[in-house]
Order: structure tokens, then C-alpha cells, then sequence
């Protein structure tokens, strides 16, 4: 007997990675084995060196087979076993070991949008549909389009055993949001790169796409982001760190330092319209969907909780989101002596 082990990755793409996936054939029982393969395909090596290494890193089910096969994540190596220069995880590895203890958590909501060829899900052909307003956490074939793939797709990570927390329609039609987490910072980004492959390949059984566009369709439209919610220890028990963690992210040179990291193409998504900060200033407020990091209203009320960078864009790298904000805003935290 033998199972079936989907090797994924993250490739070298600029401006914004891809995932790729390859399957191996194993006998039953048999360990997840390093594998190889041809990085001058995937913009990781050159035609005269090409062997790259795949190292597992996290496993789960695989929904869409069934049955004992599996669906393997992936980091990239290079023949001497050192990270490959596109490996963003390896990078965040010793961060979120290295501020463990204030047990930071993160909570990232992924925004997407489906497109039909051409034009995005439910767009008619040749115009625009009724501005958007009604498609927001909409109910109705007039204002809703996708909806199988979401429900299969929510399906599939559930029963990967993703820690997927919700599902929603967004404003603009063919356009949704699935959240991941809470979780650590390797957890939440491992996860979330598992949960983009399992949404474009359950849309690709509905000969539709998936894309993390920040900014889709061009004017007055709402972008695509992805929401990251974060706390630690001492933010959950305490408003005085909740603060110390904003001002953290407003300090100095961070505001930029982060934003040009957020994504590509973050100057069309954030420019102060459709719910955003402008790109290039900092600000923080209570329930303002207009600020860069936004408090949500219960957590001044309870004294305690998290805070939502509204920043990144959908085509984030999580591991990248999360390494700056742990290493930023827990470093903040021991610095107002707040852990």
C-alpha cells in the first residue's frame, strides 16, 4: 500500500511569490523524505545549478484526495541545506523563538477575489455591476457570487484541520475573506499559505481563479487586504501594553519600514479611500477603520485584548507580517517595561 504526499512551496516570484506543488508517492508508515527539485523553473536557481531542496515543515490531511494522503508544506533549501534566499520562514524561526514567552498570538484575515476569465465573479460582461454596498455579508444570487467554492473551500481547510475561525462576503461582488488563527506566528503563517493553496486548487475544480490582488478592479471599488489581528500576554491582560504596541508600530522609521513589506502594490490599495490609511502615514484610533491599526471598541471597554493592523495587503507574505510585528511591537513591550 502507498499514500499520496503533496509537496507545497513558496517559489522566488517577484514581486509576489506563488505557490507550486508536486506529488510523491510513498509507502505507508514512511516518513516525510527531503525532496528536490528544478529551481530554474521557479525562479529560485539557475539552468547550470538548478537543484533545490524541499524540507517538510508542517503536514496535514488531504481533503481533496481523501483517504491517508497528505499535504506537505514546504521550505526551501539549498544544496548545502542553508535557507534558500526566498525563504521567508526561516527568517521568522528565530524571532518567534526568541520572544516565546510573551506568547504572542496572531489572527490574520485573508481577503480574495474570484475572477471568470477576464473579469471578476459576478461582473456582467462588457460593464460594472450596482455599486458596491449590498454585496458586504450579502444573501441573494443578485448580490452574491462564489458561494459553492467559499462553502467547499471552507470544507476543505476544516477537514485539512486548519484553525479556520470564519467566513464572509466582502464589499465588492466575487470578493470574500476567510480568517486563520488564533495562533503562533509560524503556526498562523503555515497554515494560512496552506489555506491560499487549497483555495486556488478548490476553484480551479470550478474552472474559476483566485486572486490576492490588492487592488482588482481599478477606481472606486474597495481593495483586497489582510487584516492582522495581534496580541501578546501582557496585551491581553493589560490596556497600557495595547498602547505600548501601537505606539511601537508608529515609531520612527517602522510605519515604512513595515508598509513596503506589507505587499506589492500597497500605494493602490492604501490611499485613505475605501476603509484605508493612506499608505504613508501612521495613526491608530478606537474602532476607526480609517486608521492604520485599528482598536476595536470592545477592547478599550474590557481594558485588555488585541489590536488589527489594516495594512497589509492580500498578497502578504504572512511570514514576513508576522516577523515584523512580533519583533517590532514585543520589543516595544520590553522597552516600556511592560513584560
Amino acid at each position: 500500500m502507498s499514500y499520496k504526499a503533496e509537496y507545497i512551496w513558496i517559489d522566488g516570484t517577484e514581486p509576489t511569490a506563488k505557490l507550486r506543488s508536486k506529488t510523491r508517492i510513498l509507502a505507508d508508515g514512511a516518513e516525510l523524505p527531503i525532496w528536490g527539485f528544478d529551481g530554474s523553473s521557479t525562479n529560485q536557481a539557475e539552468g547550470h545549478a538548478s537543484d533545490r531542496v524541499l524540507q517538510p515543515v508542517f503536514s496535514c490531511p488531504d481533503p481533496i484526495r481523501g483517504g491517508n494522503h497528505v499535504l506537505v508544506l514546504c521550505e526551501v533549501l539549498n544544496i548545502d541545506m542553508t535557507p534558500h534566499e526566498s525563504n521567508t520562514r526561516a527568517l521568522l524561526r528565530p524571532v518567534a523563538e526568541r520572544f516565546a514567552g510573551q506568547a504572542p498570538i496572531f489572527g490574520i484575515e485573508q481577503e480574495y477575489t474570484f475572477f471568470d476569465g477576464i473579469r471578476p465573479l459576478g461582473f456582467p460582461v462588457g460593464g460594472f455591476p450596482a455599486a458596491q454596498g449590498g454585496y458586504y455579508c450579502g444573501v441573494g444570487a443578485d448580490e452574491i457570487f462564489g458561494r459553492d467554492i467559499v462553502e467547499k473551500h471552507l470544507d476543505h481547510c476544516l477537514a485539512a484541520g486548519l484553525e479556520i475561525s470564519g467566513i464572509n462576503a466582502e464589499v465588492m461582488p466575487g470578493q470574500w475573506e476567510f480568517q486563520v488563527g488564533p495562533l503562533s506566528p509560524l503556526e498562523v503563517s503555515d497554515q494560512l499559505w496552506i489555506a491560499r493553496w487549497l483555495l486556488y486548487r478548490t476553484a480551479e475544480d470550478f474552472n474559476v481563479s483566485a486572486t490576492l490582488n490588492p487592488k482588482p478592479v481599478k477606481g472606486d471599488w474597495n481593495g483586497a487586504g489582510a487584516h492582522t489581528n495581534f496580541s501578546t500576554k501582557a496585551m491581553r491582560e493589560d490596556y497600557r501594553a495595547i498602547i505600548s504596541a501601537c505606539e511601537a508600530l508608529g515609531e520612527g522609521s517602522k510605519p515604512l519600514d513595515h508598509v513596503k513589506n506589507y505587499g506589492a502594490g500597497i500605494d493602490e490599495r492604501l490611499t485613505g479611500l475605501h476603509e484605508t490609511a493612506p499608505w504613508n502615514e501612521f495613526s491608530y484610533g478606537v474602532s476607526d477603520r480609517g486608521a492604520s491599526v485599528r482598536i476595536p471598541w470592545q477592547v478599550e471597554k474590557d481594558g485588555k485584548g488585541y489590536i488589527e493592523d489594516r495594512r497589509p495587503n492580500a498578497n502578504v507574505d504572512p511570514y514576513v507580517v508576522t516577523r515584523l510585528i512580533t519583533d517590532t511591537c514585543c520589543a516595544g513591550l520590553e522597552k516600556d517595561g511592560l513584560v
